[in-house]
């Protein structure tokens, strides 16, 4: 069981990390905590990845909205509701031809192996990306998604972010990958903290 001094004493530990680094220090004293909470259905969280692909975070909300309303609200989006349901009413929803193939190639991952998050949870980060990425139209960035929404994984950068790459260019004035790995190893073992900020100074 978690108490609040195990909450305060880890919450601590990313701190402590992370203001090492000026520039994120002025980041988690100008935006405070932040949280890492992972997600109770992982099947619903890679959905949510995947109609985020390529789209404004406005457009994917709208899109997102519109489309799990079919099936009464979130709780309701499982593999066997999302296969049986309509394609035109899908797309009418705003997703894509290509989105709706993609959610159910992973409507069928999921009733054809075992991809739940107490399986997955066990799984390195690689490891977890190579079970993900084996679905089409799951790529690398989906994959990270997951590991840090779904799975509440600490240490993940996921440079495949086009806001995490501007962001970090107008942090830290680095516009190359292998610079941004290594203006964010400091982070390290909390990465995926400093990329929340990131991206909440991205959207400031």
């Amino acid at each position: 069981m978690t108490t609040d001094t195990d909450s305060q004493t880890d919450l601590d530990d990313w701190r402590r990390v992370l203001v090492r680094d000026p520039v994120m220090a002025d980041l988690v004293e100008t935006h405070g905590p932040v949280e890492l909470t992972p997600a109770d259905d992982a099947f619903h969280r890679l959905c949510v990845s995947i109609v985020n692909q390529q789209l404004s975070t406005a457009s994917a909300n709208a899109i997102r909205e519109r489309a799990f309303a079919l099936f009464d609200g979130d709780e309701g989006l499982t593999p066997e509701r999302l296969l049986a349901a309509d394609t035109d009413a899908l797309r009418e929803a705003g997703l894509s031809r290509t989105k709706v193939d993609y959610l159910r190639n992973t409507a069928e991952a999921f009733r054809a192996r075992d991809l739940s998050r107490e399986r997955l949870g066990s799984l390195s980060n690689e490891a977890v990306v190579d079970e993900l990425t084996a679905i089409k139209g799951i790529g690398e960035w989906t994959a990270e998604m997951f590991l840090i929404f779904a799975l509440g994984r600490e240490d993940v950068l996921p440079l495949g972010d086009l806001a995490i790459r501007r962001g970090l260019a107008t942090l830290y004035g680095v516009d190359e990958r292998e610079e941004m790995q290594t203006v964010a190893e400091p982070w390290r073992p909390y990465r995926s903290y400093g990329t929340l900020y990131v991206w909440r100074s991205y959207e400031s």
